[in-house]
């Protein structure tokens, strides 16, 4: 099978001088593929590569905070999203309306990133274009395919359409080795979260909450997703167990759009006087609050990745992950869906010398220039 490739970013600066000039499309539509992939657009931008950007707003109001944050204007605007919409009508409607622009376009390469239902129709239709596909994030697994679900399956079919699959980790490299994948079409990276993350932490944190920019005292933020945890209470009620066993935390929760969440959050905690309920906020505004935070509650994938830029742990409220080397490196801990488990490694994680806290170690998804890695692969 071979051996997948490490950049390690070490070539001649004068090779970019005899680089032939080429054409690629990205195409993403949610907020996490935003912040990941803006890192690649604006090292497009720095090789003078031509670079169009086509969004398909899967989650239109959070993807274009994000367009804002990173200063991108799509060339492309798919405006899929529908109320109350399906995996499969969003599919539906990419594919319909992403083949004229393919075919406008004319991309060498088409770019996705992660495990979107975007990103898999994207890659889909590139591929009965017949225009080579880069898959950005690949190779992450849980190696059960309903979990997440619709996520899991995603990954694994961009990755047999991908003519290159940037692996952020060594371990995510190895899955795509197991599977089959050639070793010539995996590329490791690091993960472009890690860019995205120091150019932001660069910024002074500014907040348009004026709760936020008040709050003293330690600080746990939460953020809570998943089809496997909307409209089920047990973690509002954990919230509301830990406030109590420390009267010193306030509780941040970001609530999703999602209605099945929404609900339920502010049915059981909007009376809560520790607890403070806010809107998505913009990325910059998240990422700060991170740093800032004590401890961090979440059932996203792309959070466990984001915590050891900041420094800070993450109880991962998921049975399974596809980052295992967040576990395995002490800044993730996975906790599962159940209310005692949450808040008994929540009180350890906030007593500050608990003996059951592993040493947390370097962290294990990159050095923040993955971005320069994928454009110079992708020229080279």
């Amino acid at each position: 099978m071979g051996n997948a490739r490490r950049e390690d970013g070490r070539r001649d600066a004068g090779t970019w001088g005899n680089i032939v000039a080429m054409r690629i499309l990205t195409v993403f539509g949610t907020r996490p593929e935003a912040i990941k992939m803006a890192p690649v657009i604006h090292a497009c931008a720095t090789a003078k590569v031509e670079c169009a950007v086509c969004v398909t707003a899967q989650h239109r109001e959070m993807l274009d905070q994000m367009l804002a944050v990173f200063g991108i204007r799509p060339d492309y605007d798919l405006n899929v999203m529908q109320e109350n919409q399906s995996p499969l009508a969003v599919a539906a409607r990419v594919m319909e309306s992403l083949e004229p622009v393919i075919s406008a376009s004319k991309p060498d390469w088409l770019l996705v990133q992660g495990d979107t239902t975007s990103a898999f129709a994207a890659a889909f239709v590139a591929y009965h274009q017949r225009v080579r596909v880069g898959h950005v994030e690949a190779g992450l697994r849980t190696q059960d395919k309903w979990r997440p679900f619709p996520e899991e399956m995603n990954r694994r079919l961009i990755s047999m359409l991908a003519e290159m699959n940037f692996a952020p980790t060594d371990r995510a490299a190895k899955s795509l080795l197991a599977e089959g994948v050639p070793g010539q079409k995996i590329l490791v990276t690091g993960n472009t979260v890690v860019d995205a993350l120091h150019a932001i932490l660069q910024r002074e944190p500014c907040y348009s909450d004026a709760r936020l920019r008040s709050l003293s005292g330690r600080i746990v933020l939460v953020t809570a997703h998943r089809r496997e945890n909307l409209g089920v209470p047990h973690i509002c009620l954990a919230i509301r167990d830990i406030l109590q066993k420390f009267p010193d935390v306030t509780a941040v929760f970001p609530v999703h759009p999602n209605p099945s969440v929404g609900e339920t959050v502010e049915r059981l905690l909007a009376k809560e006087s520790r607890v403070l309920l806010t809107a998505p906020l913009a990325y910059p505004e998240f990422a700060h609050l991170m740093k800032r935070a004590a401890l961090i509650l979440s059932d996203s994938g792309g959070v466990q990745e984001e915590a050891p830029s900041v420094g800070t742990r993450v109880l991962v409220m998921r049975d399974v992950t596809e980052r295992p080397e967040a576990v395995e490196s002490g800044w993730a801990r996975l906790v599962g869906a159940s209310r005692e488990e949450i808040v008994r490694r929540a009180s350890e994680g906030l007593h500050r010398q608990s003996p059951n806290l592993p040493d947390a170690g370097p962290n294990p998804f990159g050095d923040g220039k993955a971005g320069e890695r994928i454009v110079r692969a992708l020229l080279g």
